[in-house]
């Protein structure tokens, strides 16, 4: 076989390498259907715990089902009072606790039926954790708000 040729099936040996490789990685991506219901429910959720004038931090997160999420918010040292919400399908719940996971039992929260947001009240020393664990009836869009209380 002469230079030529040989060079030909090289290149035409690599092409169908990176044509092969090119067609994995596409076919290999995660797909991220995004559930229909999560526009809806996010729009639920700010609903029912609207955002407040004087409210120091907040955010609203899509959580998959048996998923865990830690929420930091660093705030300087008082009081809080801490909102939160969760909507989702049927049966689907969330745990809030605070601190280290598991140090506490932590607060229930059903995400089905539009169920009005909850209220706490917390001190802090610079920094507020909210550990938020999902049950496997998901996924669910958390919200949550918090707004000074009394000065530290």
């Amino acid at each position: 076989m002469d230079d030529r040729a040989r060079g030909i099936v090289l290149y035409a040996c690599a092409l169908v390498l990176l044509a092969g490789g090119g067609l994995w990685w596409l076919r290999a991506a995660p797909h991220d259907d995004p559930d229909p219901r999560l526009a809806q429910w996010r729009r639920s959720a700010q609903e029912l715990l609207p955002e407040a004038g004087d409210q120091e931090a907040g955010d609203t997160v899509a959580l998959s089902a048996g998923r865990d999420h830690l929420v930091l918010s660093d705030v300087e040292s008082g009081e809080f009072q801490v909102s939160v919400v969760c909507v989702g399908p049927a049966e689907s719940q969330v745990r809030v606790s605070l601190g280290e996971a598991g140090s506490d039992s932590g607060h229930g929260l059903s995400c089905a039926g539009g169920e009005p947001a909850d209220s706490f009240t917390v001190s802090t020393s610079g920094q507020l954790r909210l550990h938020v664990s999902v049950n496997e009836a998901g996924p669910v869009i958390f919200r949550y708000a918090l707004v000074r209380t009394a000065p530290g």
